[in-house]
C-alpha cells in the first residue's frame, strides 16, 4: 500500500486570527476558504507541498454533536487540550529565531531530544491547538 497524508483537520473559532497565524506567522499558503452561514472551512498548507493540507474547521458545525459536547469542545479548545499537530523542520534553531521575530508565543527554543528528535516546547494557536515543531534530518 502506498498511502500519504492528504488532509488533517484542526478546529478554529476565529477565521481572521487563524489565517493570520498560519499564513503570516508560520508561512503556510491559504489554499481555500469556504464560507457557509458565517462559518469558515479554511484549507492551508506548507508552501511547496501541495499534497499536504490542514483544514481548519468550525467544530460547532460538525453534525451529530450535542450542545453538551459543543460546550466541552469549546472548553478544551480554550485550554489547548482538544487538538494538536506536530510540525517538522531541518533547522530548529533557525525556525525558532524566525518565530521569535514574528512574536510567536513559543515558550522555549528546544527541549532535550525526545525519542531522538529535538523539539520546541508546545505553543498554542489562537484557536487553542497545540503545536510542537520537531527537528528532523
Amino acid at each position: 500500500m502506498d498511502l500519504s497524508i492528504y488532509q488533517a483537520f484542526l478546529p478554529h473559532d476565529d477565521p481572521a486570527a487563524s489565517m493570520a497565524f498560519y499564513r503570516d506567522t508560520l508561512g503556510f499558503e491559504v489554499r481555500n476558504d469556504v464560507e457557509y452561514g458565517g462559518l469558515h472551512w479554511i484549507t492551508i498548507g506548507p508552501a511547496g507541498q501541495p499534497g499536504t493540507s490542514i483544514v481548519l474547521h468550525p467544530p460547532a458545525a460538525d453534525p451529530g454533536i450535542t450542545e453538551d459536547e459543543r460546550r466541552t469542545i469549546a472548553e478544551m479548545m480554550a485550554k489547548g487540550t482538544f487538538a494538536g499537530i506536530n510540525l517538522a523542520t531541518k533547522d530548529l534553531d533557525g525556525t525558532f529565531e524566525q518565530l521569535q521575530g514574528r512574536r510567536t508565543p513559543t515558550s522555549s527554543r528546544s527541549r532535550p531530544p525526545s525519542r531522538g528528535a529535538s523539539a520546541t516546547a508546545p505553543s498554542v494557536t489562537p484557536a487553542g491547538n497545540l503545536i510542537r515543531i520537531f527537528e528532523v534530518p
